[in-house]
């Protein structure tokens, strides 16, 4: 019999294929009888520019007396429409720590009966998709967001006027429904600029190789992820995708945060059950947590004027805003200098835009977003601003980061003392990334040796920046101990609890001062902090 059982689909940045457990339908490839003939019973060993090479597998013995295996009928199906998309990274390691954290006990709030709120979940189950039904655990973390998160709620109110509308028309043009607009506040707060400890960034938090699959572009310039309606057109494309696979709206938010691979497990060990309820014992804590919030923020929306709470006034509404080309290179500070729009307005409304500059590159078109009242008087005076922006620039000391896209192809030649883990921070991607592209097959490399990286990190990338541009990661490589003051690490210390100790510091600057691949910490450790 031929199996279909795909145990190693993880979506931790990179899809992995088990060696042990992978069948391939290999008349599908398009092999030869002969060549059929001869890899009878091969398996895949690996895949190096896109060409698989077989080995023998290693026998298994019935010891057991299991007669044959057969998978889950669904879940199997789940996998094959899977890998049918071929990507290679997911978007879940995105959700707060906070929402990881749920313990699903009782909340004392009596401001919210049970039998109250069942009732009003019955009205907005009617009226959606998703399964909001309620259970304990839903009760539980609806009466925590009411109970300790007000303030950040309303806060989040009154950025959802800007973004909402936006949300809403991208989505209907996907047939995605509209309460989707909710996974944005569990994902990213609302912030177009938010990066997760692993790199995640945007509204919709896309990884970079997710994001660039699904036509997201970063460059040393621009980090489209950031783009309001261009991550929105994404992230509706993606979760398209996720409910043809999986026809449900509940499973495709919990495949949105872990990857199909753990939902079509989680099918599995449940005994093939596709209730997102009945499953969720067997997801990733973080995303049995997910799809909770997801409904518990959804349902606090819904209810706001019934729960007293007062959105904060939005900065802007999404209708009192416009767009125009933008036909020459130029700052947020120019162009907030000739149109007197202030310049945390217009870094509120242009948020892809990483160095403040909307830059002029052949083949790509950028877009400035102003309030309505000031497009009119930039587009009658655009040739004088232009004129204004090139002379500007050509007064500055220091010439503009050059332009590189972000995947640019670079090859490393390793030197004494380098390893895997040294070199994949240095460009800000896997190990396991490295290893596929070079068609790696264990962590050993060897002095001299060339390394196909395709880097995650712009700044690596740029030969001559600015100082707006430098990052403390490239910049630790030259700063003496003068410049670093020491942490010692507590019980209960995590890489990203340190980091939050100190602004503009991550996880990623602090592994790269202390020389660190891990995430393992020991009370008592003493770590180098850069003084910024």
């Amino acid at each position: 019999m031929k199996y279909g059982i795909f145990f190693g689909l993880l979506f931790f940045g990179q899809l992995m294929w088990s060696q042990d457990s992978l069948r391939v339908d290999r008349e599908e490839l398009g092999y030869t009888e002969a060549e059929l003939n001869e890899m009878e019973g091969l398996d895949v060993d690996t895949i190096v520019d896109g060409k698989k090479h077989f080995v023998k597998g290693i026998p298994v013995k019935d010891s057991l007396n299991f007669g044959h295996l057969e998978d889950h009928e669904l879940a199997m199906s789940i996998d094959k429409k899977w890998l049918e998309e071929l990507y290679s990274n997911t978007l879940f390691d995105t959700i707060y720590k906070t929402v990881s954290e749920l313990d699903f006990e009782p909340v004392d709030y009596p401001e919210l009966s049970t039998d109250t709120l069942k009732a009003r979940l019955a009205r907005l189950n009617a009226k959606t998709p998703f399964n909001v039904e309620y259970n304990p655990s839903l009760e539980s973390v609806i009466k925590r967001f009411l109970k300790d998160r007000r303030n950040y709620f309303e806060r989040i109110m009154g950025l959802s006027h800007f973004y909402f509308p936006m949300f809403e028309a991208e989505f209907d043009n996907y047939d995605i429904p509209l309460e989707m607009k909710y996974l944005s506040i569990v994902e990213s707060a609302l912030k177009p600029r938010a990066k997760s400890r692993v790199g995640a960034t945007g509204l919709w938090q896309f990884m970079f190789a997710t994001g660039k699959m699904y036509g997201l572009d970063v460059s040393s310039y621009v980090d489209e992820r950031s783009d309001p309606i261009m991550s929105t057109q994404s992230a509706a494309a993606y979760l398209s995708k996720l409910y043809g696979i999986f026809g449900d709206w509940d499973l495709a938010l919990a495949a949105y945060n872990s990857g199909p691979g753990n939902v079509s497990k989680a099918i599995r060990r449940s005994g093939g059950y596709t209730n997102y309820w009945n499953i969720r014992h067997n997801l990733p804590r973080e995303t049995a947590g997910y799809v909770p919030a997801f409904l518990a923020t959804m349902y606090i929306f819904e209810y706001a004027k019934e729960h007293g709470f007062k959105s904060e006034r939005p900065l802007f509404h999404y209708f009192e805003t416009d767009t125009v080309l933008v036909k020459d290179m130029i700052s947020l500070d120019q162009i907030s200098e000739t149109t007197d729009v202030p310049i945390e307005e217009l870094q509120f409304l242009n948020p892809s835009y990483k160095l403040d500059i909307i830059p002029k590159i052949e083949g790509k078109k950028y877009y400035l977003r102003l309030p309505r009242k000031s497009i009119g008087m930039f587009v009658n005076n655009e040739d004088s601003i232009y004129s204004f922006a090139k002379a500007e620039f050509n007064k500055r000391e220091k010439p503009l980061p050059q332009f590189f896209e972000a995947d640019a192809k670079v090859t490393y030649r390793v030197r004494s003392g380098d390893y895997l883990g040294r070199i994949a921070r240095k460009y800000g991607v896997r190990v396991s990334q490295i290893k596929q592209w070079n068609g790696l097959r264990s962590n050993n490399i060897n002095i001299g040796q060339r390394l196909t990286i395709y880097p995650r990190k712009p700044g690596n990338m740029v030969s001559k920046p600015t100082s707006s541009n430098s990052n403390k990661t490239n910049a630790s490589k030259t700063q003496s101990s003068d410049d670093f003051k020491t942490y010692v690490v507590k019980e209960g210390d995590s890489l990203w609890s340190i980091s939050k100790k100190f602004p503009g510091v991550s996880v990623d600057n602090i592994k790269e001062w202390n020389d660190i691949s891990s995430n393992n910490l020991k009370p008592g450790m003493k770590l180098k902090i850069g003084k910024g």
